[in-house]
């Protein structure tokens, strides 16, 4: 195998990456921001939009290098409902969209219990049983076209084959529709009578058949292109360590959302309130989880990439200046806490805010860590590990190691491992740990602060 494409859907962009199945490097690649429409029946991701980028791309991109498989990668809270002839018989809902919260009541009184499905509650539509139960009332009668319910790597998984399945790291992604311990669909979709809307459950590796011939045509792949069954994006990124590495570690996985992911974790007892879930890895396995908007917070104070310089990290250990959780407020460890600078930003020079902005970050992912029991190295992948002052402050608030990944888009180079059947040592980078000393002091008050509320 020497050329796999991913499609790559994030909750901000989408991509189609083309992997060197040999090297795992990226050789090219093409994106298109993921935006939402907001037209009714809700808010909705823009399928035709997207399936368009994506035929497009897989064309553009084969006359560069020819593909020889196709993986899919998605962003989790997603599932699609699609009929008998295929389509959606509902357009496929944006899990921030705050309208399932009208059933939300209902739903609490038939979802499975956090100890069996190790999903927490949560707020707008991130709980993807909540949204298809909240559309199988509102709508019902399009709700009864449903032939299948599809996480949504399978959808355009389905959609490159016309194969219908199902795959556990989507189904264990905070959706009450598994249960990670026992490894079987939770007793909401038998209670609620989805069972037969439930394709077989597949391996995220598994070739689910080839790409259809008229989008081997369209695209000019050769016929036959094997495509694989999908994975969710954050365990797309934990996947080249679990088939390589030797526990205990963490892996973050850094995005619009920041996941943290503990292999051979301590013992702890989750808090279900604190947004610690279990995901589920494409080995099948049960793994201690938390999460919380980072990317997106990143994003919403205009926080830059780039180095440092020394004197600003200085002046903000020096003046204490802080950002307190949390951003946004409906997410992460700090739920329902308003952010909160102790210096006023506009008191503040850019890179000093930027600092502040950054340590935030890294405190946060700190917190994660420790409500999951992490143990080991922590590997950050995706756009933070890019980010050394994030990856500096990890290190002094964790008191371990801490690795940056070798790659910008993580997710891509996993879900390439699925099709290439192995996984390269990852390549990582240790981190040197040189923040002034006043940093771990610092990171103290900043908890301190943080659990005082």
């Amino acid at each position: 195998m020497k050329t796999i494409a991913v499609v790559d859907i994030g909750k901000t962009n989408a991509k189609v990456v083309l992997v060197d199945g040999e090297s795992f490097r990226e050789v090219a690649a093409r994106t298109m921001p993921n935006g939402v429409v907001n037209a009714a029946p809700y808010p909705h991701f823009d399928a035709e939009k997207l399936w368009a980028f994506i035929v497009e791309s897989l064309a553009a991109l084969n006359r560069e290098r020819p593909i020889d498989a196709i993986s899919v990668t998605t962003h989790g809270a997603t599932a699609a409902l699609v009929g008998e002839d295929g389509n959606l018989v509902l357009p496929v809902l944006d899990y921030e969209h705050e309208g399932p919260q009208e059933a939300a009541e209902a739903y609490r009184k038939i979802r499975p219990p956090f100890a069996e499905s190790g999903t927490p509650i949560m707020p707008m539509g991130l709980n993807a049983g909540l949204q298809i139960y909240w559309q199988s009332k509102r709508f019902p009668e399009a709700f009864a076209r449903t032939h299948h319910i599809l996480m949504y790597a399978q959808y355009w998984s389905f959609r490159l084959t016309g194969i219908a399945a199902s795959e556990v790291t989507s189904l264990g992604c905070h959706a009450d529709l598994w249960e990670p311990r026992n490894g079987r669909f939770s007793s909401l979709v038998s209670d609620e009578g989805w069972t037969d809307l439930m394709p077989p459950v597949r391996k995220a590796g598994d070739v689910l058949g080839p790409l259809r011939p008229d989008i081997a045509a369209a695209t000019g792949l050769r016929p036959g292109v094997p495509v694989h069954c999908g994975i969710h994006d954050s365990n797309a990124s934990l996947l080249p360590y679990v088939l390589t590495r030797e526990a205990p570690y963490a892996v973050v996985s850094t995005g619009t959302w920041v996941v943290v992911m503990a292999i051979g974790a301590k013992s702890v007892a989750l808090d279900e309130a604190r947004d610690t879930l279990i995901n589920v890895n494409a080995l099948g396995d049960p793994v201690p989880s938390s999460r919380f908007m980072g990317g997106r917070a990143f994003s919403t104070l205009g926080g830059k990439s780039g180095d440092l310089p020394a004197s600003a990290i200085a002046a903000v250990l020096d003046r204490d200046a802080m950002l307190l959780p949390s951003m946004p407020e409906e997410s992460g460890p700090y739920p329902g806490r308003k952010a909160r600078w102790t210096v006023p930003r506009d008191a503040l020079s850019d890179d000093e805010a930027q600092a502040v902005i950054t340590f935030h970050l890294a405190l946060m992912t700190t917190t994660c860590l420790d409500l999951i029991g992490a143990d080991g190295p922590v590997i950050v992948e995706g756009p933070f590990a890019a980010n050394r002052a994030f990856l500096m402050m990890l290190g002094v608030a964790t008191g371990r190691n801490v690795l940056a990944g070798g790659s910008a888009t993580g997710t891509s180079i996993g879900a390439a491992c699925l099709a290439a059947g192995r996984a390269p040592e990852p390549s990582i980078v240790t981190i040197a740990q040189d923040l002034p000393p006043g940093a771990a002091d610092y990171a103290a008050r900043w908890r301190m602060l943080a659990d005082r509320g």
